[in-house]
């Protein structure tokens, strides 16, 4: 069991492909979204947050995200468009892509780069 909050979308499969509902599942309202994509084999992130939180979903491949609390630290795989991992602004977190990947990210604020904190967490030996 992870950490982290990783939340199961419903997902309705039949003969003519899968549909997935994101409705009412988030605990904040999405004022922004992007995607990445095209980044094949490359680390993207590298930050938390003050305030913002998000919501990842990788729409197609693999993508390993790497989460660092300041008192846990996991790296998570994200390869199914019905699993979407939440990123609250305290997760320093960082985002590798594999082949052909896509993840979509929502998030509860618009950008504001004064709000990252690029610093990752020193976690003690345990």
């Amino acid at each position: 069991m992870s950490h982290f909050t990783i939340l199961n979308l419903p997902t309705f499969s039949d003969a003519r492909g899968s549909l997935t509902v994101l409705e009412n599942a988030l605990p904040f309202s999405v004022v922004r979204t992007y995607w990445i994509y095209g980044a094949d084999g490359q680390t993207r992130g590298g930050h938390r947050h003050t305030s913002t939180r998000q919501a990842l979903i990788a729409l197609h491949g693999n993508i390993a995200i790497y989460m660092n609390d300041g008192i846990s630290e996991e790296t998570i795989a994200l390869n199914s468009p019905g699993q979407c991992l939440l990123v609250e602004p305290k997760d320093w977190h960082t985002m590798t892509f594999g082949e052909g990947s896509v993840l979509f990210v929502m998030a509860s604020h618009v950008y504001d780069r004064s709000e990252y904190i690029d610093t990752p967490y020193e976690l003690s030996s345990k």
